[in-house]
């Protein structure tokens, strides 16, 4: 059964969501069952890379609320965050856009490394205070997670992965996905938000349970002559 999620490296409840998540999926007992997939989503496609804003200033412009208010609130989130075991340094994240980024986890989903990118953005963006829109710098944290430098030139030297990118944030605007992360399992259900890994547990029970009365039972053989890898033929 697939688990999809629509998330954006600059969201702080997206790697909270993926961690509350991964509680959840400890606690399944039926998690070889469970397939994931990452998508793409942007939350502000508009931002330009290196205007110098810090976070907190950039959301106060964006949001229209005063300088201390978005401090306050980055402030409530880290605290959650902590909870967790994550580390935000809010006053050292780069705002940037995000568009390269996702065309790096779109490179390493073809390798099977999805999760693996997400997490290592995640960190890079919310605790190391690294430019995501840095070519360099992409290259490197890909490098960290498995995939071949040359294959990484390639990507940040070109457009490659856009499409995909553009796809999956189309795709979450025809299932009405106005805010992430957004869990959607089996395409039956869909769970927004940072939720308690009690609540993502009740939905992959109920989803694997309802999955499994659609997959075809084991074939039913009517034995003859054959010939096998043995010899015996």
């Amino acid at each position: 059964m697939k688990v999809e999620i629509w998330s954006d490296i600059m969201c702080p409840w997206c790697y909270i969501g993926k961690r509350r998540f991964e509680a959840a999926m400890e606690q399944f007992s039926d998690a070889g069952s469970v397939e994931i997939e990452w998508h793409s989503f942007q939350l502000d496609p508009t931002i330009e890379s290196g205007h110098g804003d810090n976070l907190y200033t950039y959301l106060s412009k964006r949001k229209g609320i005063p300088y201390e208010q978005a401090e306050q609130m980055n402030h409530q989130v880290t605290a959650l965050a902590a909870d967790l075991g994550l580390t935000y340094n809010m006053e050292q994240a780069v705002v940037a856009n995000s568009f390269d980024a996702h065309r790096l986890i779109q490179l390493a989903k073809q390798h099977q490394l999805g999760d693996a990118a997400e997490e290592r953005l995640f960190k890079a963006y919310f605790t190391e205070g690294k430019d995501f829109s840095d070519a360099g710098t992409l290259v490197e944290l890909g490098k960290e997670i498995g995939l071949e430098e040359s294959v990484l030139t390639e990507l940040v030297s070109g457009q490659g992965f856009a499409t995909e990118v553009r796809r999956d944030i189309q795709e979450a605007d025809a299932l009405g996905i106005r805010g992430v992360p957004f869990f959607v399992f089996d395409r039956k259900y869909g769970v927004s938000g940072a939720q308690a890994a009690d609540t993502f547990l009740e939905v992959l029970n109920k989803s694997v349970d309802e999955w499994k009365k659609t997959q075809p039972a084991g074939l039913e053989i009517i034995e003859g002559q054959t010939c096998g890898p043995d010899g015996d033929c």
